[in-house]
């Protein structure tokens, strides 16, 4: 699939909603004509729908090179000021929606370390056979069936269960768990937030009732602790510090935000690439261990699904070409630089053998790095192994409803067909 120009230069405007909206052969365009006329754009603040005032603009990173360097340089490109936010929100709202993603050192090195231990090397091991289960159940949900929403039957509910099942969450409240996810980074579709409701109010809400799972969770953990990873949170302890039961609430929307949201748009579209360039996807069906690696990596670049994540310059400085003054807010946008043709040769080019691949689709280098990379790594190659063994011939049947948003690059619904099979054996 090509960009398609559809907008010139002057006609670009990435705070517009309506940008966000237009095919994705247009947006791959503009972002083409970004990178190549003018890689350091400034841009008028998005309308926040009255959630806080306009702030005074920002400037869209748009090439590789400039991305990297500012993930690698975090005391001049700093994240406290908000990374998942364009405008400027609270400090006690960022950090309670984004944990340590809005954080800069120390704060941010000391949480990671302390929830660093549900993220080791033997702990993801350990964790391999729940993605192999999850994965199981939610084929065994809709394998007789022939037919089914790809998305809302198969990639949603598969690292949702994960997560939660990680965290200790009981099944009853896996679907409370989804639903408010989608709310909080979903404000901008009026399928999650209607138009005309208080936006604010909706994501706090949101929060709030996982921030009381949590909390509940927790108070019991404390007195019964178990394998699970809020246990070990809680208990675990570093240089005499550990997490407060607010740190932990904050931590849990953030695992089960990114995690939930970035893996199943990660599989959403790359099923639909391999259902697009079926030549990819016999190669991969033909070598499956010997093409994973390097597949699950093209997976991730193909679908960049976080498009952003916002840096604030610290002093006076100079980014791609461009002089910046202290507390000027940059935009990284991280679906642009995995199609930068300086890095990637053919980057339109779906490629399940490309290398070398130094995508960003789990952020930049540098501190900020996605800690739960090499899960979603996991599940993604589990995942498609349990799809072409058992739905070998699955198709999508429909376009993708995708989500109006300029954070995350999802898809909300997608029909497929499959021939029939059995359920696993219990």
């Amino acid at each position: 699939m090509e960009p398609r120009a559809a907008l010139s230069l002057d006609e670009i405007d990435l705070s517009a909603p309506e940008f966000w909206v237009r095919p994705w052969e247009e947006r791959e365009a503009a972002f083409q004509t970004l990178r190549r006329e003018k890689p350091m754009s400034f841009y008028s603040e998005p309308d926040t729908r009255g959630l806080v005032p306009q702030g005074p603009g920002y400037w869209a990173v748009t090439k590789h090179a400039d991305i990297l360097r500012a993930s690698r340089e975090p005391a001049l490109f700093c994240s406290s000021k908000g990374a998942t936010s364009i405008p400027d929100m609270p400090v006690p709202f960022l950090e309670f929606f984004g944990g340590f993603i809005n954080m800069d050192d120390p704060k941010h090195i000391r949480q990671r370390k302390l929830v660093s231990v549900g993220f080791t090397k033997n702990r993801l091991a350990r964790l391999d056979h729940e993605v192999e289960t999850a994965a199981r159940e939610a084929i065994d949900a809709v394998i007789e069936k022939g037919a089914c929403d790809f998305v809302r039957d198969l990639s949603a509910p598969f690292p949702i269960r994960i997560i939660c099942e990680m965290m200790g969450i009981p099944r009853s409240q896996h679907p409370f768990v989804f639903d408010q996810t989608n709310v909080i980074l979903g404000p901008g579709d009026p399928e999650y937030v209607p138009e005309g409701s208080d936006v604010a109010a909706a994501i706090i809400a949101a929060g709030t009732g996982l921030r009381q799972l949590m909390f509940d969770l927790a108070e019991h953990r404390m007195k019964n602790p178990t394998d699970d990873l809020t246990s070990l949170i809680l208990h675990a302890e570093v240089d005499g510090d550990k997490l407060t039961q607010e740190d932990l609430a904050s931590f849990f929307i953030l695992l089960v935000a990114a995690g939930n949201e970035t893996t199943r748009n990660a599989i959403s579209h790359g099923m639909k690439a391999l259902c697009d360039y079926p030549e990819q996807r016999e190669i991969w069906k033909n070598n499956f261990d010997g093409v994973t690696k390097t597949a699950v990596e093209e997976i991730v670049r193909w679908a960049s699904p976080v498009i952003f994540m916002r840096r604030t310059t610290t002093g006076p400085c100079e980014l791609g070409g461009q002089e910046l003054a202290e507390g000027e807010k940059l935009v990284l946008f991280y679906n642009s630089a995995n199609r930068d043709e300086e890095v990637f040769e053919e980057p339109f080019r779906f490629d399940l053998r490309r290398t070398p691949n130094e995508h960003v689709g789990f952020g930049g280098p540098g501190p900020h790095f996605c800690l739960g990379a090499n899960l979603a790594r996991r599940e993604i190659a589990i995942f498609f192994r349990h799809v072409f063994e058992r739905m070998p011939d699955l198709e999508i049947t429909g376009p993708p409803e995708r989500l109006a948003s300029n954070f995350i690059h999802g898809i909300k619904s997608m029909p497929c067909r499959f021939s029939p099979g059995p359920t696993s054996p219990q």
